[in-house]
């Protein structure tokens, strides 16, 4: 095994006088399957093609280009694991000080809006030449979409990039069916029926849905939340149609999702000859943060059908769940104990929603998930299959082997799946096992409002899975606690929806670190709501907290008990007319000014409700922390 060559003198040493495809990335080379280049490559690779990687490249001269040479079929860019804005900035805007898919975490080395600045590039250093673009920036923005940065409509990135092809969700089989054409000489013009991908058409095809226009979808919010509802709804590889929106006197043109993967194409994917590594150049630059995270978890699937308002794996990987083998999963295990660093310890075991190891039921491969139900919401679908078996049994084999000490599960898990499920196997097993002191779940709101806006279970669903989650482990003899996500400012989340919220916490004794701003990156159905104030599953108005006074306000009464939040925690009890809720009585988040201020200039201010919590919670008494995590997080 080698890493594919980064450099013209690394495809010199291979002896290359000629190569296939040039593939520009804007995060550092990474040669696992946690990260879709080493995957896609490695699959080129594998059919027989040469790649080369060209990672993170100076955008300012064709020159970081054209030293590679000119590739034989075509380039392919992708923007990362995450789109480049999101990597850049905050919810609040605020450029971010580190950029952890970089050298040493170091900021500055991708451009904003990468996948637009590669591909001016590729164009520069080979002019016409076969442009893809695919990951994760490049399918969000495959439609005309609001960009929450600029603040407006931006067309398709098809169109700003100037690519040939759009290469969207996972990518493994449109990629081949590209490159294969590609290899038979087919002009890239020509490639309109592959599936999984976008392209340029002077008129739909005759069989094509048309959305309303980019140009409609600019000026008429409406329009966009329309466009929006029909593109959710369309995105399933069974019975999706072909999507087309015109944008001037062109169309932007989407086929079906690619179908789903079989098991047997996932264990190949996973099975390919990876380094498992960071390319050795950056050895000296402290390595990339990000592999850390990844290095001994296993992804165990794809696909999530819990159609959360707010998450785009609907939109990129799609409802139908795709699954690896147990004994593919296990190989990849046993590679573990042969790494020096590896000290017996499984991170993590899942994918975008960890107990989920099959499609939602039996008929989605044949017929696709419902356009007008989700699985989940409002209540799980009678025809859902609930069942951790598989998921149980592949963990037992996992903590079976030799040489492993635990396995853990840092994945979210859906709480409401596991308290339909009739057998409570699971939820003992993973208190025994899988927890390392807290579980990380994400409730994301307690408030009913807020919660169908989300298309998350109302807060009595969460509360059965705290109690049951408590009970289990007084059983077990275990101190273990929840540590819940929770977002702000979604839409539909009015100053009363979060005074609420600060009332559940103080009640249940959780004292969250960290919250979430609502952050509107292109793809959702919440996204849509932000900048339309339109529901576009109803067409209803939804309110939208849109200034950073009242972001904000909602943010700090989520950390109420901080004393730093005080004064904007007092303002935000007035706004909402809870005045009552500043006092002594039992329900009271804070105390009178003037009473605060006497206990600061006595010296005395270190009261239970100043201090700063532990991020777990204890039922029935006052939260006590628990060992770290180490979650991945969203």
């Amino acid at each position: 095994m080698a890493f594919l060559p980064v450099s013209r003198a690394e495809m010199e040493q291979r002896g290359w006088d000629w190569y296939d495809f040039l593939f520009i990335s804007a995060d550092a080379y990474v040669d696992h399957p946690s990260f879709g280049t080493a995957i896609l490559s490695r699959l080129l690779e594998a059919e027989g093609y040469r790649v080369a990687i060209c990672p993170q490249p100076d955008a300012s001269t064709p020159e970081s280009l054209t030293v590679y040479g000119r590739p034989r079929l075509g380039v392919l860019v992708s923007g990362g694991v995450i789109d480049s804005m999101v990597n850049h900035y905050t919810a609040a805007k605020k450029r971010r000080s580190e950029d952890v898919y970089s050298p040493g975490g170091r900021a500055g080395l991708r451009p904003d809006r990468a996948t637009i600045v590669y591909g001016g590039l590729v164009r520069r250093a080979f002019g016409k030449i076969p442009l893809i673009i695919g990951g994760t920036e490049a399918s969000l923005r495959r439609f005309a979409h609001y960009d929450y940065w600029g603040d407006n409509v931006r067309r398709s990135i098809i169109f700003d990039s100037r690519a040939d092809l759009i290469s969207f969700g996972m990518g493994e089989k449109s990629i081949l069916e590209i490159a294969d054409a590609l290899a038979r000489g087919t002009p890239v013009r020509l490639l309109t029926n592959i599936r999984g991908t976008c392209y340029i058409a002077d008129r739909p095809p005759k069989n094509a849905v048309v959305l309303p226009s980019f140009e409609e979808v600019r000026d008429d919010k409406t329009k966009y939340a329309q466009a929006a509802n029909i593109q959710y709804a369309e995105q399933d590889p069974v019975r999706g149609s072909v999507l087309a929106q015109k944008h001037g006197d062109k169309y932007l043109v989407q086929n079906p999702m690619s179908p789903p993967l079989t098991q047997s194409e996932m264990d190949r994917i996973y099975a390919l000859p990876y380094e498992r590594a960071w390319h050795p150049c950056y050895d000296a630059l402290g390595g990339i943060p990000a592999y850390s995270e990844v290095k001994f978890s296993l992804t165990s699937s794809r696909g999530c059908f819990g159609s959360c308002a707010f998450c785009a794996i609907t939109f990129h990987q799609g409802r139908i769940i795709q699954s690896r083998s147990h004994q593919s999963i296990i190989n990849e295990a046993r590679n573990f104990l042969w790494d020096k660093d590896f000290k017996g310890y499984i991170h993590d075991v899942g994918g975008p929603t960890a107990n989920f190891r099959s499609p939602a039921c039996e008929k989605q491969l044949k017929s696709g998930a419902c356009k007008d139900r989700q699985c989940l919401y409002p209540d799980i679908c009678p025809n859902a299959k609930v069942d951790h078996g598989d998921y149980i049994e592949l963990l037992r084999e996992l903590r079976a082997l030799p040489g492993v000490k635990k396995v853990f599960v840092r994945s979210g898990i859906r709480y409401d799946y596991c308290i339909a499920d009739k057998d409570d196997s699971f939820m003992r097993e993973l208190c025994a096992y899988h927890v390392s002191g807290q579980l990380k779940v994400a409730p994301e709101h307690i408030s009913d409002n807020v919660l169908r806006y989300m298309g998350k279970p109302g807060v009595k669903v969460y509360d059965r899975f705290k109690d049951k989650f408590y009970e289990i482990n007084r059983e077990l003899g275990k101190e273990q606690y929840l540590v819940p996500y929770l977002m702000s400012s979604h839409p539909g989340s009015t100053i009363n929806d979060a005074v609420e919220l600060a009332l559940y916490l103080k009640k249940n004794h959780i004292h969250p670190e960290q919250v979430q701003d609502f952050y509107p990156t292109p793809g959702t159905l919440s996204t849509a709501m932000f900048y339309t104030g339109l529901d576009p599953r109803t067409m209803r108005r939804v309110y939208v907290p849109r200034s950073p006074k009242e972001k904000a306000m909602q943010r700090a009464l989520l950390q109420w008990s901080l004393p730093g939040n005080y004064d904007i925690v007092r303002e935000a009890l007035i706004k909402a007319g809870r005045r009552d809720l500043i006092g002594f009585g039992e329900n009271c988040l804070i105390r009178p000014k003037i009473n605060r201020e006497n206990e600061r200039r006595n010296k005395n201010g270190s009261t239970n409700s100043g201090r700063k919590g532990p991020v777990g919670q204890n039922k029935g008494g006052p939260p006590r922390r628990g060992r770290g995590s180490g979650s991945k997080g969203r």
